[in-house]
């Protein structure tokens, strides 16, 4: 009888192990990889330091992250993404901040069955739609989008000559590749296509064949710090013509880094950076308000756009996490699979991005709606007219 007890006994503790190693698998687990140093910090650090401000549990279900340094280095990003997905078992990956370290996760994703969050900007990591870019959603506005406006403001601007200076990677030859395609249909002619490496201390002579083709405005693609660069080269070297950047400006280190040089900057960006100048009304203005309060609660300092680029990219998975849970658990192949399907289901989610609309060829979701041109006025973003 005693034995027959201590059995059950057994069994019991059994039983109770078991299930509590099934609640522990059932966890949501999220991987995130970005660029906390290098060359994309300025886009990386507040990126990171977003992930203190999501949500720690979902439909009732606990959501754990990990969050990886991938230093700028593609082939270090790639490694934290198989990292993730082999020793964490993670459902879904968040990453990478820019266009060279998130390009190799594609492939990762497609191999894996791994919903991919990608933070980064360039349309190529969603577009074309093919079988690899089906596991991929981006949540930064596409650079067509935000370049079809800002080409059609300055077309209305009267600009008939434009000098163009760019990052040599992604980012810059995707707006390259836009504007190119864009400017003839303007009536515009573009008088250069300089480059330059993201982590250089000098664009003179770039800046000094731009001036030579005496464009009507200079149009930079550049984001986060280096931006600055070739905005302050262009003014030192006594060029007082308009100058438009892209949605990679929209922070305030800058704005206190180029001071009185980027003064009169306009550029195509998202409802965030201007949410104070919409109506109190706007639903872009609340997401806004939601984001910054969790972000200052969580590290005591302002949140920026790159920080809501990693915040908005849980929100769509928030957003599809419930109906995903009703197709398997998490951790299994099923619960990654139903994953993807509802995030390709997103209809009228208001983000810091813009209003996000997936469809099966459509894995960024916005439209002109979701594009407000802004400008650098007193040392402060504000809506443009």
């Amino acid at each position: 009888m005693h034995l027959r007890h201590g059995m059950f006994v057994a069994l019991a503790v059994s039983a109770a192990s078991f299930f509590a190693l099934q609640a522990a698998q059932a966890e949501i687990k999220v991987g995130i990889t970005v660029s906390a140093s290098g060359p994309g910090a300025a886009l990386g650090q507040p990126e990171m330091k977003a992930v203190g401000a999501l949500p720690t549990e979902v439909a009732g279900e606990k959501v754990t992250f990990i969050a990886l340094d991938d230093e700028s280095d593609g082939t270090k990003s790639a490694q934290n993404m198989r990292k993730l997905i082999t020793d964490e078992k993670v459902d879904a990956v968040i990453g990478s901040s820019l266009t060279p370290t998130s390009l190799p996760l594609v492939d990762i994703a497609f191999e894996s069955k791994t919903p991919l969050m990608t933070i980064a900007a360039a349309g190529a990591l969603v577009t074309p739609m093919d079988e690899k870019r089906k596991w991929v959603f981006k949540v930064v506005p596409n650079d067509s989008l935000m370049a079809a406006a800002i080409m059609n403001f300055i077309a209305k601007k009267g600009v008939k000559t434009l000098g163009y200076l760019g990052v040599s990677d992604g980012y810059g030859e995707g707006y390259w590749n836009e504007l190119s395609k864009l400017a003839p249909k303007h009536g515009i002619t573009l008088t250069t296509h300089e480059v330059y490496a993201r982590s250089d201390t000098s664009v003179t002579g770039q800046v000094l064949k731009i001036i030579a083709t005496k464009p009507d405005a200079v149009f930079i693609a550049s984001a986060g710090t280096p931006a600055v660069l070739p905005q302050k080269a262009l003014r030192e070297r006594g060029y007082t013509g308009p100058v438009y950047q892209t949605h990679g400006v929209a922070t305030e280190e800058f704005i206190k880094l180029g001071g009185k040089d980027v003064e009169g900057v306009i550029f195509s960006g998202e409802p965030f950076t201007i949410a104070n100048d919409l109506e109190e009304s706007s639903p872009f203005r609340k997401v806004a308000n939601d984001y910054l309060t969790r972000f200052e609660k969580a590290n005591g300092t302002k949140g920026n756009i790159f920080g809501a680029h990693l915040f908005d990219s849980f929100v769509l998975l928030q957003n599809a996490i419930p109906a995903a849970l009703k197709s398997g658990k998490p951790g299994t192949p099923e619960f990654r699979a139903a994953l993807r399907d509802e995030l390709e289901k997103t209809k009228n989610v208001y983000l810091n991005n813009g209003l996000s609309n997936m469809t099966p060829t459509d894995h960024n979701g916005y439209d002109p709606s979701s594009v407000f041109f802004i400008k650098v006025e007193n040392g402060a973003f504000h809506l443009a007219n």
